[in-house]
Formats: structure tokens, sequence, C-alpha cells
């Protein structure tokens, strides 16, 4: 799909209204696309088969870029990882054989990185993505959306169908998801130091021991990669979109300490569990294939967000 070409693309966004969607629709804005259509959950539940057909002849897509998940951090998936496989991979599946019979002409596929096997050597090459089970506490989740990639391997082979795979590492950045319930650690470590400096608490505890390493990806970044694959990607190959660097959770409480300016004490939980023990990608099939390259720092794209949250907290008062 030639850039010139998006004027004339109509493009759905499952998840469009959601923290990375927004994200991507505005990518697309900027490179002129014009009909972009986002299913929203009150009218169009896309767990059910009905719902889709619906939404595909409302639509009329020329290109699907599948974003909706049910999500959260590991306090979220280790108390519903029936609900978290059951509603993605229905979710999945379903509107990848509906898209093929409508004749959408491509379909992105965003997976996520707690499909990478739990002990995958650091950096996480595309090629590991087969040598073990995922992370426990994340596993549900990462293998039903694993299962999107063998089903578009699937659907090239038999049917000709253009489907693709993104693998974006862990996403931040403004509007996130902020929720203690739900949230990943960026923005529940962000919350808990503001909210702690305001009320004047002497001490923040954080979940695990700290060891555990993580890779961040800005959202902007993640969104202009995800257009930049739809745009000039076609092959069945799974793709990483990440920064490339790798920050342990010890280092990142240090960072979120000094940016929001919490003066207290860090408390340890390590009866709580540190997920994955390392993530770090090797992002040199997404430079190479389509020209994806992560520009915002991390600590820009920290300062970003704690701006962005202190200004909603400051608006709720």
């Amino acid at each position: 799909m030639e850039q010139r070409a998006w004027h004339t693309t109509r493009v759905v966004v499952t998840g469009g209204a959601g923290f990375l969607g927004r994200a991507v629709v505005r990518e697309l804005e900027r490179r002129g696309c014009r009909d972009i259509f986002i299913p929203r959950s009150k009218e169009y539940d896309l767990r059910e088969k009905d719902a889709i057909i619906r939404m595909l002849k409302d639509g009329r897509p020329d290109l699907m870029i599948h974003l909706a998940a049910v999500v959260g951090g590991i306090g979220a998936n280790r108390e519903n990882p029936g609900k978290f496989f059951y509603e993605n991979i229905m979710m999945g599946v379903q509107l990848i054989e509906q898209a093929r019979l409508f004749g959408v002409q491509k379909f992105v596929s965003a997976g996520t990185i707690c499909a990478y096997p739990k002990f995958t050597p650091v950096p996480f090459r595309e090629e590991d993505l087969w040598i073990g089970y995922p992370e426990e506490t994340n596993a549900p989740y990462g293998l039903a959306k694993k299962m999107l990639l063998v089903q578009s391997q699937a659907y090239r082979e038999q049917y000709g169908f253009n489907g693709i795979f993104l693998l974006p590492v862990n996403l931040y950045g403004p509007g996130d998801n902020f929720d203690p319930s739900s949230s990943h650690v960026i923005p529940a470590l962000i919350k808990k130091c503001v909210d702690a400096k305001r009320r004047g608490d002497p001490s923040i505890t954080v979940w695990g021991t700290g060891t555990a390493s993580r890779e961040f990806l800005y959202v902007d970044d993640a969104a202009r990669g995800i257009v930049l694959a739809s745009e000039k990607y076609d092959k069945s190959d799974p793709v990483n979109l990440g920064a490339g660097f790798e920050i342990t959770i010890r280092d990142l409480v240090e960072l979120v300490v000094e940016e929001t300016g919490f003066q207290g004490e860090v408390l340890w939980d390590a009866t709580k569990p540190d997920g994955q023990p390392r993530r770090c990608l090797d992002t040199s099939r997404a430079e190479k294939e389509f020209g994806f390259k992560a520009e915002v720092s991390f600590r820009e794209g920290l300062r970003r967000t704690v701006e962005w949250y202190e200004k909603e907290v400051k608006g709720e008062e």
C-alpha cells in the first residue's frame, strides 16, 4: 500500500478509542487517511460473530488494524486468566475469519510481548517465539494473542489472505490507563508516587524485588510503527516493535521517583511476583523491513507521561 493511497483507503481500527488506538488514528490522519471507522464496544461486541459481520458491513474496510484487547498488569492477569484467554482469542479468531470472507485486503494484528517464552534469550528475536512456554502469570493472554499469528500464517498459505503480526513491547505515554486494578507498571508507579506526594505519605510499596527488566516503547512511536507496517510490510513472519533497550524495575522506580519529585521511601514487597525475568527486543527486523526505529527517548517519554498525569489530577481537584 503506497503512502499516497492513504487518502483512498478505508480503515477499521478495533480498539481505536483506546490508549494505543487513539495514537494510531492520529498517525493515520497525519498521513492523509480520511475514512477511519472505530467500532465501539457498546455498539459492536467483537466477541460475537454477528456483531463482527455488522461492523464489517458498516465500516467496509480495505484495511483492518486489530488493537482491541482485554489487557492488564500482572495482578489483573492472575485474577482473570480464563477471561483474558477466551475474550482475546474469540475476538481475534473471528475477526480474521470474517475479514477474509468479507474480502478485506489486509489485516494487521497487534500481538503482545507476553507471547514470548519465559526464558527467551535477550534480546528477544522473532525466531525464538516458539522455544518455550510464556511466563505463567500472563501466559493465557499471551497464547491467545499468539494464536492470531498461527491463523494469519495459515490463512496466507491456504487463502492468500494478507495478514501480518506485530509484537509491540510494553507501551507507555500520556493517556495511558492509570486505574490501579488494571494498569501496567509505568502508570501504576507514576500514580503511586504522585498520589503519595499529594497526600504526604512517608512511603510507597512496589511489587516484586526490582530485579526484573523491561523495555518500554512510547505510544506515538508504537503507532508510527504499526502504520508503517500497515503500509509497507506484507510477509507472514512476526515483527517486534520496540525501542531496543532494557531497564530494571528498580532503576525504573528511581526514575519515576525523580520525575515525580516523591521524597518518601520505596518499600519492596517480595511476596509479589516479578513477572518475566527479562524483556528486551531485537528490533532489527522492523528497521530492515519497513524502516521503523523508535525516536522518543525514555527519559523524555516518561517526563511527558508524568506531566500529563499531574495535569489530570489537578483537573479533578
